[in-house]
């Protein structure tokens, strides 16, 4: 199979993300000008070659062909009403999860339900009930004390139904089924994705040994044509920043992250920035695997949550 070189990709100007409270536990993992050390051994992997060997050993594996048959978002599960939530007030209360239920949840529902893409195909997978789905995006707020509490900013759900909902997967877009959340105030519901996602496929190869840089964090965004991706990647607070190379195949995409030379002479302090980083591809994503060269592994889906705007 012929694969095409790498492909360097830079970030946006500007486009910058901190690790907020939630992400805290990666500022130990790095340092000013050093390398991610995976535990294990052996001799540094060079970047364009690890990325050819991630390539070659996912391309006609069984991983490959279980993610190829199987449900991986790669998009928000939850979808706010049509023209998003209408103030500050109501932007909190979904931040915090101060949603509160007016009546009572559905009883039991269907177990299985079809997730369905373009062309006919679809397969069978598991719902969450109305009740984790709500819980899910209640938190806190689906105690009673909370919902007693008028000083805090609320959602309130007057009513829950099963329907549908189109999502970003690694099959390309599914219609999939989902909890729809009336809110009070709104014309149209908040919804929630309800089928369960596959089990992950074991990768076909190990972690990569030495290898400078870190692992993508995450997937943020496929553009609407596929043919770009938006991802966070990992830099130290004295360097120059992150790029993301690429290496496109037939069957799969293979990042890898690296940082940009430090510059900095005397001491660092040991913190992790966020960069988010647009990768331009040669052609729509579609159902290729879109792999993280570091880890052998897929680049996991977590949007935006628990990252907030740096102002450096």
């Amino acid at each position: 199979m012929p694969y095409n070189g790498p492909s360097r990709s830079v970030g946006r100007p500007g486009v910058w993300v901190a690790l907020s409270a939630a992400g805290l536990g990666l500022i130990a993992l790095s340092g000013c000008g050093s390398s991610h050390q995976v535990a294990g051994g052996g001799g540094a992997d060079r970047p364009a070659d690890r990325a050819r060997r991630v390539a070659a050993a996912w391309d006609g594996s069984a991983a490959s062909a279980a993610w190829r048959a199987g449900y991986y978002p790669m998009g928000e599960s939850v979808q706010l009403p049509r023209g998003g939530l209408s103030g500050p007030a109501d932007k909190r209360a979904y931040r915090d999860r101060n949603v509160v239920l007016r009546g009572k949840l559905p009883g039991t529902g269907p177990k299985d339900g079809r997730v369905k893409w373009a062309g006919g195909q679809s397969l069978t997978r598991p719902l969450t009930g109305a009740g984790e789905s709500f819980k899910s995006l209640a938190g806190t707020g689906a105690r009673a004390r909370d919902a007693r509490d008028r000083s805090k900013p609320q959602l309130t759900v007057t009513g829950v139904k099963l329907g549908e909902m189109t999502l970003a997967t690694s099959r390309g877009p599914a219609t999939v089924p989902a909890w729809l959340f009336t809110l009070d105030g709104y014309a149209s519901p908040l919804k929630q994705a309800a089928a369960v996602p596959s089990k992950r496929p074991q990768p076909p190869i190990r972690p990569a040994q030495g290898m400078p840089g870190y692992p993508v964090d995450r997937l943020v965004r496929i553009a609407a044509d596929a043919r770009s991706v938006a991802v966070i990647a990992l830099h130290g607070v004295c360097d120059q920043g992150a790029s993301v190379d690429v290496l496109e195949t037939r069957g799969s995409v293979v990042l890898s992250a690296s940082t940009k030379g430090d510059g900095h002479d005397g001491n660092c302090t040991k913190q992790a920035r966020m960069q988010r980083v647009t990768v331009k591809l040669q052609r729509p994503l579609g159902d290729r695997a879109l792999l993280d060269a570091h880890t052998g592994r897929p680049v996991p889906y977590k949007g935006l949550r628990g990252v907030t705007p740096s102002r450096s």
